[in-house]
């Protein structure tokens, strides 16, 4: 158990009258003992449910990204600057997303582009990216990220795949179909970036 996280979960977790904001170096704190698993199951889910609950703020969701940026690979700058198309990780359940054949046309006009995703993922358990591209012929998963590095330098696409390339994060995933909740890492995932 880690004394340090129930503390910032007991800041967070207070309720509305004692319940206070977490600051950038908070979350970012908070963040890296989730994906080091420091924090137990229990405080994990706790502190999930707790922030869905309060509700984040921009300076929570900040720091959680700085937490993240300690620990994942990044992709390496290019020449122009890449577009980076993010989508929820969760897919979808009624429709399918467009964002592979944006990227398809974006990067064929000569425009590099990222996106970034993973497997099946609660709360809506929809169609992902993988499989998107997957159904086109485009495997990511069996890339490593070198492989990922030059296909954009090659093509002008790139795609990290979560399990692989940032499986610190892709540890947490189980959390979210246990509390059947869609926690914050669904909303800071729309703002993470794979990209130096």
């Amino acid at each position: 158990m880690s004394d340090r996280f129930r503390d910032l979960l007991r800041k967070i977790g207070s309720g509305p009258h004692t319940g206070e904001n977490l600051n950038r170096t908070e979350a970012a704190d908070a963040m890296k003992m989730m994906l080091l698993q420091e924090a137990t199951p229990a405080q994990i889910g706790a502190f999930l449910i707790a922030h869905r609950i309060k509700r984040p703020t921009s300076e929570e969701l900040a720091g959680m990204l700085d937490g993240c940026d300690q620990f994942a690979s990044k992709l390496q700058p290019l020449s122009t600057p890449p577009l980076l198309l993010n989508c929820p990780y969760d897919g979808r359940s009624r429709t399918a997303p467009v964002t592979p054949l944006t990227a398809l046309i974006v990067a064929t006009a000569g425009v590099p582009v990222i996106l970034h995703g993973g497997d099946t993922m609660p709360t809506k358990e929809g169609i992902t990216l993988t499989e998107i591209w997957q159904r086109l012929g485009v495997d990511w998963t069996t890339l490593t990220f070198e492989q990922v590095q030059q296909v954009l330098e090659t093509t002008h696409l790139g795609f990290v795949y979560l399990p692989a390339h940032f499986p610190e994060a892709a540890a947490l995933v189980p959390y979210r179909r246990e509390i059947g909740k869609r926690p914050p890492l669904a909303t800071m995932e729309l703002m993470w970036c794979p990209y130096a």
